[in-house]
């Protein structure tokens, strides 16, 4: 269909016959996200209240549905890039954010850190200076006056305002080391996520909502008795893009069950299970915040 057949289906959704309103709104759906432009053009034109909102909850559908999308193809594709699985979380609320863009912004982060960054220091050294870069000079902290804000779990929103909750700064953080050539990894812990710095011989783990904090494998197994839960081996090495995703979610949905908006709870769960593997329970820390 052209431009002119398209804008012409478009106007039969003011018609007053319901059945062709259906029948219209199923064909919008199946062409899919092509029809976006057109009925915003649509929208913009319009002074009929129900007719837009009509179109405002297609152009939503549309836009979900091409989250949806996009998440299973870089899941199913193996998942290698987490900035742009962070950047489909965000197009759920954000559907025009540019991937470009952000991908910009995480360079010039890099850029900043680098100019003071000595390539030849000592691994305790690499994640001070880290730390004085990420959190003096480029100004990220917790966010913990909305801890509970969606915004957390939006990546762009977390560039632009320098705050965010434990999974976000350390996303951040870490693809920012990881420019560096630094060996910094995610680790799944319950209830707060953290980095690991790993090499052979050498691990210790990042607390980055707090400040950087460096600790090891014996503060690991205290915080995991405190829990009164059992000591897995997911709580202590790298979790994959994957884990990451889910847990940024999951965080994502608590967000909205705070806010009383089930709706997006049930469209973000929609999301979560895209990137889940078959047959696999749910880890305990994806059941967990932070």
């Amino acid at each position: 269909m052209n431009d002119n057949e398209l804008k012409a289906l478009i106007s039969l959704l003011d018609d007053e016959d319901p059945e062709v309103v259906e029948h219209v709104e199923q064909r919008i759906r199946q062409i899919g996200g092509q029809m976006i432009p057109l009925l915003e053009t649509e929208w913009e034109g319009s002074f009929n209240s129900a007719l837009q909102k009509r179109i405002e909850e297609l152009i939503h559908d549309l836009q979900y549905e091409s989250v949806l999308e996009r998440m299973r193809d870089w899941k199913n594709g193996g998942a290698m890039d987490l900035l742009e699985g962070l950047w489909i979380v965000a197009t759920y609320q954000y559907p025009d954010l540019s991937l470009a863009k952000l991908r910009q912004d995480v360079e010039q982060l890099f850029y900043d850190v680098w100019v003071d960054f000595k390539v030849d220091m000592h691994p305790d050294e690499q994640i001070k200076a880290m730390n004085t870069a990420f959190f003096s000079k480029l100004k990220f902290a917790p966010n913990t006056k909305h801890f509970h804000s969606p915004a957390n779990s939006m990546i762009n929103q977390v560039l632009e305002s320098r705050r965010g909750n434990p999974i976000t700064l350390c996303v951040l953080y870490m693809l920012i080391a990881r420019r560096l050539n630094l060996p910094v990894y995610g680790v799944n812990l319950p209830n707060l996520f953290v980095l690991t710095y790993k090499t052979n011989g050498v691990q210790f783990y990042i607390n980055v909502f707090n400040r950087g904090l460096v600790f090891t494998t014996k503060d690991i197994d205290q915080y995991i008795d405190q829990l009164n839960i059992q000591r897995l081996d997911a709580f202590y090495q790298p979790c994959t893009n994957t884990d990451i995703v889910r847990r940024v979610l999951r965080n994502l949905t608590l967000a909205f069950e705070k806010n009383g908006d089930t709706d997006r709870v049930q469209e973000v769960e929609k999301i979560m299970a895209a990137v889940r593997d078959d047959g696999d329970g749910l880890p305990l820390s994806d059941y967990t915040q932070r």
